[in-house]
Order: C-alpha cells, then structure tokens, then sequence
C-alpha cells in the first residue's frame, strides 16, 4: 500500500477513536471451521437499534472495513462485518484477494451457507449491544454485494438487501423468486467489472420474479466508487459525491423498511 493511503487508513481508524465508535472482534464457528467478523456500533446510543450484516469486498475482515461499517452504522444502526474466508485467510494484496473471493463465488451453497450464518451471529449479539432483532437488513460492497444478493436469494428474512458496486450475475436466476424483501443496487454506470449485459440480466431477472427492486446507476463511476483508499482511474476509483448520494440511498430505504 502506497505511503499516502496507508496514512489515510490510520487518519480513518483514529477518526473511528475520536467519534466514540466500538469494534469488536467476534469468533465463531461454522462446520467447526473458526470465523472471526468485527461488530461495529457507537457506543453513546442506548436504545436498541436495528442491525446490519455486512459483508466487505474481497479483502475480507480488515480495519478499512471497519473504518466502512462505521460509516454505516453512523448513530442509526449497529453493524456486525461477515468474515467470508475463515479466521486464517487474511489477503493482503490483490492476487491472494481474488483467489479468496474466487473459491468463495465459484461455490454459491458455500457463500450463501457463510452469509446465513453470519447473520445469525449478529442475531446473537444482544448481550452486547442493544439490539433490535426484529429488524435486521444487509449491506455489501463490491464481492459482498454479490454475496449479499446471493443471500436474498437464499430466501433470508431480512427487510432489506442492498449492493454497493457488487456483482449482479447468478448461476440461477430463478432463485429470485424466493427474494423476501425489497432489494437496491447502487452500481457505477461505468464500472467494467460490471457490464451492461451483467445489468441487463439483473434486471430481467428481478422482473421475472415480480421483486421490489430499485437499481440506480450513477454517471461517472466505476467499481469501488465507495472505497477511499480505490485509485485506478477508469477501474477501481473513489468517487466521494457518488458515495454520499450512495449511503443516503441506502438510509432511505433502511428508513422506509424499519418499524
């Protein structure tokens, strides 16, 4: 990682310190196999507040994902970050990045199985924090956007799924149908890792299983348009104004859903 983006991660992280922000790190178990997601709430808020899993981009379990989850969860929402890999896959760089998120999408039972199952660790974390379990959503950026639509169309009773950059394509587009609740993808209209066919299948798809979705495509971004420390112009690129006009969607949609 260049000198100036590392700097920005440790600006971020200290930010997180300042605003009051806990992360936790929370172990858990799937098929015996050890896991380990980090639960993300501000501490100053007392009353129970719904909860988002969140599942991050194919770098897994970091603090730049925490940094994100914070930004999520702002005062409204205690977020619980997936760990899709296992406790002992840490990627540190792109290559061992892809061949992580690769075993993981190449098996959509698996993913969708790890996303189930993070979901309900979150669900069990009300000894920790306020809580309100009846009201639970989920979040994913980029490989956790994709995995979150996965886990839509896995049946979960969630209230809402939304997809920051994420993968739109699926082996069986006819699990649509088993979708529970409304479903937003925030997708840069100019993202390559997403093509217009990829988009053009999405849509079909949510049509055809008659699904409360909204996709909206903003002008001028590409993939990771949320990530700040993204900087591939006409790849991988912060865009600071989309993201902002991105999370308020995303609260939009979380108010409108949550009793």
């Amino acid at each position: 990682m260049k000198k100036s983006l590392l700097s920005a991660a440790l600006l971020g992280l200290a930010g997180l310190a300042e605003a009051g922000v806990v992360v936790k790190n929370v172990p858990y178990e799937i098929d015996g196999q050890p896991f380990e997601g980090k639960l993300v709430y501000d501490d100053a808020i007392s009353e129970p507040r719904p909860g988002l899993l969140m599942v991050p981009n194919w770098l897994g379990v970091t603090d730049a994902s925490a940094e994100k989850a914070a930004r999520a969860a702002g005062d409204k929402y205690v977020v619980f970050v997936a760990d899709m890999y296992g406790k002992s896959i840490r990627p540190s760089n792109a290559d061992e990045a892809k061949q992580a998120a690769t075993t993981v999408r190449s098996d959509r039972a698996l993913m969708r199985k790890r996303a189930q199952a993070a979901v309900e660790v979150l669900k069990g974390q009300t000894s920790q924090v306020a809580l309100d379990t009846a009201n639970l959503g989920a979040i994913g950026f980029c490989f956790g956007g994709g995995t979150v639509l996965e886990l839509a169309r896995s049946g979960a009773p969630l209230k809402a799924f939304v997809s920051f950059h994420g993968n739109l394509d699926t082996p069986n587009p006819a699990d649509a149908n088993n979708i529970k609740a409304p479903v937003l993808v925030l997708h840069g209209a100019d993202d390559p890792a997403v093509p217009p066919a990829q988009v053009d299948g999405f849509e079909a798809e949510m049509k055809a299983a008659k699904v409360d979705w909204q996709l909206v495509s903003y002008g001028g971004a590409v993939h990771s348009f949320t990530d700040p420390l993204a900087n591939t112009p006409g790849s991988n690129q912060y865009h600071p104004l989309v993201a902002a006009r991105a999370f308020k969607a995303m609260n939009n949609l979380l108010d409108e859903v949550f009793e």
